[in-house]
């Protein structure tokens, strides 16, 4: 092929993917993050002293799983500030209090009924919490992206209330 077959077919080419581009429009991406279908529970820093295990039971459509709930350290995000060049960064600081979560085959926007149960660091029974809530649905990467639904709850002296 000539100087001018390599030509034409190269016009051709730019022609043709520039019109698809108009009408296959590229969407917007998504993050490649997975849901949890689980309730998170957050001992505020308070009560944490008095916890020493912790039981969830959590009933949504029907369906009720329960198990120990392991606890971990909580984190609060810390700036760190931005560079002028617009690189910004935070770190991660024990903020007090404990998290953990249930794990759950599904998770919907249904009412949901939680119980914790728990023994204190010597062994004695701490009192049961209940709470009547419904998990909250959110698009936080867009409608394009899919609805997020979350189950979150605090635990403290007083009892259960959802996270907001």
């Amino acid at each position: 092929m000539g100087k001018p077959g390599v030509l034409l077919a190269l016009m051709t080419t730019a022609v043709l993917t520039s019109g698809c581009h108009y009408y296959y429009p590229v969407p917007e991406p998504c993050p490649a993050i997975a849901q949890a279908t689980a309730v998170s529970v957050t001992v505020a820093r308070e009560y944490v002293a008095h916890m020493g295990s912790l039981r969830l039971k959590a009933c949504q459509d029907g369906v009720c799983k329960e198990a120990p709930v392991e606890l971990f350290h909580g984190t609060a995000s810390i700036d760190q500030g931005c560079t002028p060049d617009g690189v910004c960064s935070a770190t991660a600081s024990p903020d007090g209090t404990m998290i953990g979560m249930l794990m759950l085959e599904s998770l919907t926007e249904a009412p949901m009924a939680l119980t914790a149960t728990g023994t204190s660091p010597g062994g004695s029974a701490l009192p049961a919490r209940t709470l009547d809530f419904r998990p909250r649905g959110a698009y936080p990467y867009g409608e394009h992206c899919g609805r997020f639904v979350t189950a979150s709850v605090i635990l403290d002296a007083e009892g259960l209330r959802q996270a907001v």
